[in-house]
């Protein structure tokens, strides 16, 4: 299987994993520092969401960002960019939601070729082990994602997260 690894810029043990599993699952891993309770806080509240989600060197911006996190709540973010004649819109639903530890949510903007995804947080001394499982309904929709760079986890977003977690309160 395909395997990508992104190390952290400053040079921490903290690295992105991004790894084909199968024909259909993406799983992607990183350690945070910071208790699963703050960094689950940080994926699930949109006045924070909004500061880490999107790499900056995407160029992109959120427009919107709503969020009603909880088993059968939906979501809607809007993003503009430059090179784009219209807001993109990406939103779903929240299959289940277990404070602190577990959020299953749909893409559906794509259609039937959205992938559910799954993140859970596994805290252990004081850091927090994110693991994203990526489940596409075919083989085909996963390597389109692929080919079209449309999969987003990257180290950047992480070292924003990173960064938006070490920020004084």
């Amino acid at each position: 299987m395909d395997e990508r690894r992104d190390s952290d810029r400053s040079g921490a043990k903290y690295n992105t994993t991004v790894e084909r599993k199968s024909e259909r699952e993406l799983v992607v891993t990183r350690t945070i520092k910071g208790p699963a309770h703050i960094v689950f806080d940080a994926w699930t509240k949109p006045e924070l969401l909004q500061r880490w989600w999107v790499p900056k060197s995407f160029g992109a911006a959120f427009l919107s960002c709503e969020a009603d996190v909880r088993t059968g709540g939906t979501y809607r973010f809007v993003f503009s960019h430059p090179a784009a004649e219209q807001p993109m819109p990406f939103f779903g639903r929240y299959v289940e939601v277990i404070a602190g530890s577990l959020l299953v949510w749909t893409n559906e903007e794509g259609g039937e070729d959205g992938p559910v995804t799954t993140v859970t947080f596994e805290e252990s001394g004081g850091e927090t082990l994110v693991v994203i499982r990526e489940l596409y309904p075919s083989k085909e929709a996963l390597d389109d994602a692929m080919e079209t760079g449309s999969i987003s986890w990257s180290g950047e977003q992480f070292e924003q997260l990173d960064a938006l977690l070490r920020a004084p309160v």
